[in-house]
């Protein structure tokens, strides 16, 4: 066993019973999805539908879609949502790249926002932020993995732990799922169904940026987002 796997266990470990029971940390911010779009900017490389309505947020997206969650956060946090692959038998309705980025900030930039520069929706666009990113049932529902970014185009290092292939890694198409992001410090986490997937112990840790939702030729639902102070 490696030293960054040993760290990886620990850092599960410890996590782990705090995402077995309800967030209670200080709510930062929340969206319920009835009353549009204010709190979120949307970068698409094709014609995209996305829409808040009814407690939902709906996206379909015929390429790469990346869409910014506003408001700064500034660790130790928790961001809470529920998410849905949809198939259904629409014209993007293919099961695949339930991703996200968090605490991602762009170090070409005075200020570090990550929205200061525009992007196209582009996936290779975003290498040059420093951020955390799952990719949770990329490549068409076939591989589940946790990068850290460094800020340097064309590269996204890639630890062979955090490259997941077992089918019960996946999406499963029209079921809720709950997902839980963890910025806590040097502890990195990433939770499905209260299962972690990640943990990852970061000695230069992310502590300040931004939230994203990301896919690509994908139709998904997102309820109840909630972002915490761990404390």
């Amino acid at each position: 066993m490696t030293r960054r796997d040993t760290l990886a266990g620990l850092a599960g470990a410890s996590l782990l019973p705090a995402f077995a029971r309800a967030a209670t940390g200080r709510l930062l911010h929340r969206d319920d999805f009835r009353h549009g779009l204010g709190q979120w900017q949307v970068e698409a490389e094709a014609p995209a539908r996305v829409s808040a309505q009814d407690g939902s947020l709906d996206i379909e997206a015929p390429a790469g879609l990346t869409l910014w969650f506003r408001p700064l956060l500034k660790g130790p946090v928790e961001i809470r949502y529920r998410a849905q692959a949809v198939a259904q038998g629409g014209p993007h309705d293919r099961v695949s790249d339930l991703n996200c980025f968090w605490m991602a900030h762009d170090p070409a930039m005075p200020d570090g926002d990550a929205l200061a520069r525009p992007r196209t929706g582009k996936f290779e666009e975003y290498d040059s932020l420093q951020t955390y990113y799952v990719g949770l049932g990329g490549n068409g529902n076939s591989t589940t993995r946790f990068r850290r970014y460094l800020g340097r185009d064309g590269d996204r290092p890639l630890l062979p732990e955090n490259d997941r292939r077992g089918s019960e890694d996946m999406l499963v198409a029209n079921r809720w799922q709950d997902i839980v992001l963890i910025a806590d410090g040097d502890k990195i986490a990433f939770l499905r169904d209260g299962q972690r997937l990640f943990a990852f112990q970061d000695d230069h840790p992310y502590t300040h940026g931004r939230f994203a939702l990301r896919t690509t030729a994908s139709h998904l639902k997102i309820r109840d987002f909630t972002v915490r102070a761990l404390r």
